[in-house]
């Protein structure tokens, strides 16, 4: 992956986000939370599990969850492309959580970005609900927004969801 500093007269503290795809919408994970990069094969579904969980695989011996983030989100499956093939592979991304991993599957993974608080936006309120809750701030970045996530909120093990529960 190419690191890019996206805000280079920046002279502040930076934060590095591994940027995805979800369609044509550009999310952030933060860079500390990626274990991995990787295409998902293997995927052993799992009966009775809830939509978002794409089902196990293995990883480098390690027996790990897959989500879709598509599905997290609240969108549609990709479609198949027009002559019935499938859609082009996935990747997916390995994040740790709890002491357990998990691959996050995503449409695409873009590159590294060193951003700095001049570009760093609350999360409005006119973003999509499906990605308001799940996200900590934005980045404008060229005409585009990039929606960071929250990895915690996101595998939804965070310690207010058990309290919850």
């Amino acid at each position: 992956m190419q690191v890019a500093n996206a805000n280079s007269n920046e002279t502040g503290t930076t934060d590095d986000f591994v940027t995805v795809f979800v369609g044509e919408t550009l999310f952030g994970l933060a860079i500390e939370r990626v274990h991995d990069v990787f295409v998902p094969s293997g995927v052993t579904p799992v009966p009775l599990a809830p939509a978002e969980i794409v089902g196990l695989l293995n990883l480098r011996g390690r027996v790990v969850t897959a989500m879709s983030l598509r599905r997290r989100l609240g969108l549609p499956d990709a479609e198949d492309e027009a002559d019935g093939s499938k859609a082009n592979p996935k990747m997916a991304i390995g994040l740790e959580q709890a002491g357990e991993t998990f691959a996050l599957v995503v449409d695409g993974v873009g590159e590294v970005l060193k951003l700095g608080a001049d570009s760093r936006e609350a999360v409005p309120i006119n973003l999509d609900p499906r990605f308001r809750n799940l996200a900590t701030c934005v980045h404008r970045l060229d005409g585009r927004l990039l929606v960071i996530l929250d990895v915690d909120a996101l595998l939804g093990f965070t310690p207010a969801g058990a309290k919850a529960a």
